[in-house]
């Protein structure tokens, strides 16, 4: 995750130097000013704050304002689309006595970042979600959690609602997907029933394509798309190409956990500019790494003479899966561009962790 920090002042500028150190084990922080005194210095912005914060979005790199809340939310207003897909966005002020999430807390992550910031700096943590006031269930983060894609994103606040009442929320998983699900883990206010569904429920986690009576549709990302490429490949060419595999496979990129591909193309910038349109990761491993993934490929010597393994596609679907992934399609090639798709084995856990 990249972070993106800009200050206004010198004792913000400061301030963020120590953001960076306190985050640099977790994201990629890059550090902005407007403070005039920088204006000779490549991090100054000369442009406005606005301007910046879109191209900042458009990298779907998340923001923190040093500075007054009003600054950012001027900034920010004209580029939000909705909870799933905004970028985390926080404000700290310049004496870093609080860090405050504003947008995207618990799908971008901003509440776990502020209170990583806290954490790490002495500043106070000013977390307004209700649900995490109330250490109460909150079916997104428990989606995200676990690799989990909400399909019908109203759903969220009509959960929510449920909870903050103290009503019971029911859910149904799909069979076979539970770790150790007992009754004590469970938080508090859920209960399971058994799947598929007898009736209405309120949350359904599946990877089948059934029509259920739920509040809540979760779909696990489950597939991995490995591609190689010519250099230069355009967002355009890349994007008719994935997209044509969607299709064929009749999923959509709600479905995709990654794509992966070899360290060598991590710069490109046809799959760079689709992953973050798509808020999809892209994920990249060195020759040698791949090279250990078990398995039988479609092995190519000229492939292997030009960035030292002799199939990047199917080795990096799989890498990608982690444990308990299979190939379900092997290598195909198109105008100069490869892919393989990988199926990851996905589980749902409560576990805090």
């Amino acid at each position: 995750m990249t972070i993106s920090i800009i200050s206004f002042t010198e004792q913000g500028r400061l301030l963020s130097k120590r953001v960076k150190e306190a985050l640099r084990k977790e994201a990629t922080i890059c550090l902005y000013t407007k403070c005039s005194v920088y204006k000779n210095d490549r991090i100054y912005v000369p442009s406005s704050v606005r301007d910046w914060a879109e191209e900042r979005i458009q990298e779907k790199s998340g923001l923190l304002f040093i500075g007054a809340c009003a600054i950012a939310v001027r900034a920010v207003a004209p580029f939000l689309t909705d909870k799933l897909h905004d970028v985390p966005i926080l404000v700290m002020d310049e004496a870093g006595r609080y860090v405050i999430p504003i947008l995207s807390g618990h799908m971008g992550g901003a509440n776990e970042i502020a209170k990583h910031i806290a954490l790490k700096t002495g500043a106070e943590p000013v977390i307004t979600t209700a649900t995490d006031l109330r250490q109460a269930f909150a079916v997104d983060l428990f989606a995200k959690k676990n690799g989990l894609s909400i399909v019908n994103k109203a759903g969220i606040a009509k959960v929510s609602s449920k909870v903050l009442a103290g009503k019971e929320v029911s859910m149904s998983i799909e069979s076979g997907h539970e770790i150790k699900i007992e009754k004590s883990v469970l938080p508090l206010g859920v209960c399971l029933v058994p799947y598929p569904p007898d009736g209405s429920v309120d949350i359904v986690v599946t990877s089948e394509n059934h029509v259920f009576d739920a509040l809540i549709l979760l779909k696990p990302k489950e597939y991995v798309f490995g591609i190689g490429c010519k250099r230069g490949k355009t967002f355009r060419e890349i994007d008719a190409f994935i997209s044509k595999k969607l299709t064929q496979l009749g999923i959509s990129t709600l479905q995709l956990f990654a794509i992966a591909s070899i360290s060598q193309k991590e710069k490109e910038q046809g799959i760079i500019q689709w992953c973050q349109k798509e808020g999809i990761p892209f994920l990249t491993y060195t020759a040698e790494t791949l090279q250990e993934e078990e398995g039988t490929f479609t092995e190519s010597s000229f492939v292997r003479s030009q960035v030292g393994v002799g199939n990047v596609c199917e080795r990096a679907a799989l890498k990608a899966c982690r444990e308990g992934g299979k190939l379900i399609q092997k290598k195909e090639a198109e105008n100069g561009m490869t892919i393989a798709v990988a199926q990851r084995e996905w589980k749902v856990s409560f576990d805090e962790k």
